[in-house]
């Protein structure tokens, strides 16, 4: 995807929830709902100019972090070694984005749903998308498995993302389970999964580093 199709579909978005803030706006509670629990129940408010717009503005200020990436990391040129897959990323992430912030408008427009249940397939989503990207990623400073020995080494950047995009797409298949356990339990499918991807790409990359220095 070119970086000028990724800016409009990434503006059109801001666009469309900025405009459905301001449509709802003046239909929605004083004191609306920002956050619900392991469980999917509601339990957190917020006063509703920045319960509306907080999201959409948040959204912005990543859109100025994703023009701003490629331009200040010091490994720009690997950046755009694999700018399409980096673009088609940060598209699918402000998509997952709108996806949340539509939730939290519907719910707070009188539509009471299990949130876990909804949220979890856009979250196996974006686990499964993150793991095809992170496999194309090559070696920079902000996206990507950042530990100190990815960053030292073409090779251990390499064979830490081929094992890391396939944990996370092993944790989107087991996310998706979180919807037929339902509960609190259901939140333990999306944690415990990122958790060990985290801990054995990090454990992994270090050993990697390993082998190749004693070579």
């Amino acid at each position: 995807m070119s970086t000028r199709t990724a800016s409009i579909v990434i503006l059109t978005l801001l666009a469309l929830s900025f405009g459905a803030g301001v449509v709802l706006y003046p239909s929605l509670p004083d004191q609306v709902v920002s956050h619900w629990n392991a469980a999917g129940e509601a339990d957190g408010m917020m006063g509703k100019f920045w319960g509306v717009f907080l999201f959409p503005i948040i959204m912005v200020a990543l859109f100025g972090l994703y023009l701003l990436i490629p331009k200040i990391d010091p490994m720009r040129a690997n950046i755009e070694s694999f700018r399409k897959q980096y673009n088609a990323f940060w598209v699918f992430l402000f998509l997952f984005f709108t996806y949340v912030f539509g939730l939290t408008l519907a719910w707070n427009s009188g539509y009471v749903f299990d949130f876990t249940t909804w949220i979890i397939p856009a979250i196996a989503a974006l686990f499964w998308f993150l793991g095809a990207f992170i496999k194309k990623s090559k070696r920079n400073f902000f996206v990507g498995i950042r530990t100190p020995w990815t960053l030292s080494s073409d090779t251990v950047w390499e064979k830490t993302h081929a094992l890391g995009g396939k944990l996370f797409k092993l944790s989107a298949s087991i996310s998706l389970l979180g919807i037929f356990v339902g509960g609190d339990m259901a939140i333990l499918f999306i944690l415990v999964p990122v958790v060990v991807t985290v801990l054995v790409t990090v454990v992994y990359s270090y050993l990697e580093y390993r082998k190749e220095v004693e070579k």
